[in-house]
């Protein structure tokens, strides 16, 4: 993170730099996976390149939203930490000047613009202890870092679990338990670094929801991860599903059965954070009969 000590119009409250605040969202991974209903679910990956990894640097002034150009031959280089332009001043000050508050010859002295991209933005000198991020036009943003820490989270869909496994046919009216099995990648709570050198961002990621489709047209929202299944449970505590029709003349005899978690990471890093909301999904299937009632007669 970078260590800055703001001098002369810092000290009157007058520079001022603003943290950015962006928000990525991803679209759920599509990837067809099949499973066995009685083994953890087979989760979806992220399907198109675009949803993670660092592309092309952008800049853009997070308070207001408009893309700026990344340098200028007279601001300088744009700072994501807090959307202003730096530049090296050259020649330096003297050792003696005190805008190097006795840090010299460690650092650089640099003139930071903010007028260019704040309404109310004053320009100044700064002494800081290494280049900002993107300072050259050879870093990445910490957003574009974030999508990198992202990556390494390897977020899944649920590991999906029921309580008819296999083969096993389960009745209409009677309750289908639902849940995932809880690990880093499937519930969370989840982190991962990405860095470059002179930046380094952090994302942490925890599940929120998952949203079951349960193939007859219904669907079950559960704000946890679902009760496992224990002997002698009838009515699950906090998820489940409870079929109105068979499943026969569907595919297979079967439901399909899509589950979808809903993942909030947020990510700090650089001077910056942010937060992003990602999905990922799963897939399984379900046979449904219908009791049958024998009576008989004598």
């Amino acid at each position: 993170m970078l260590t800055a000590v703001l001098v002369a119009l810092a000290a009157s409250g007058l520079l001022t730099g603003i943290a950015t605040a962006g928000g990525v969202t991803c679209d759920p991974g599509k990837q067809f996976c099949l499973i066995e209903v009685e083994q953890p679910g087979n989760p979806g990956q992220p399907s198109q390149p675009g949803d993670v990894g660092a592309g092309p640097r952008t800049c853009v002034v997070s308070s207001t939203g408009v893309s700026v150009p990344c340098s200028s031959d007279h601001f300088g280089w744009f700072n994501d930490g807090d959307d202003c332009y730096w530049r090296r001043v050259e020649p330096p000050p003297p050792a003696t000047d005190s805008i190097w508050q006795g840090h010299h010859p460690a650092g650089a002295v640099y003139s930071v613009s903010c007028a260019a991209t704040h309404p109310n933005g004053v320009d100044g000198w700064v002494w800081a202890a290494a280049d900002p991020p993107g300072y050259g036009g050879t870093g990445v943003t910490p957003a574009q870092l974030a999508q990198q820490a992202l990556a390494q989270l390897a977020l899944t869909g649920p590991a999906i679990r029921m309580t008819i496994e296999g083969d096993e046919h389960g009745l209409v009216g009677l309750p289908v338990w639902l849940w995932t099995e809880v690990g880093p990648t499937t519930w969370g709570p989840n982190s991962a670094t990405a860095a470059v050198p002179g930046l380094s961002v952090t994302a942490t990621a925890q599940a929120r929801q998952v949203v079951w489709e349960m193939g007859d047209g219904r669907s079950e929202t559960c704000k946890n991860p679902g009760t496992p299944y224990y002997t002698g449970g009838v009515t699950s505590p906090t998820c489940q599903h409870i079929y109105e029709q068979s499943s026969a003349g569907q595919a297979n005899e079967a439901f399909p059965v899509t589950a979808t978690t809903t993942w909030d990471v947020t990510w700090t890093g650089g001077g910056a954070s942010g937060a992003l909301t990602v999905t990922r999904q799963s897939t399984a299937s379900v046979r449904i009969g219908e009791m049958q009632v024998l009576i008989t007669q004598e």
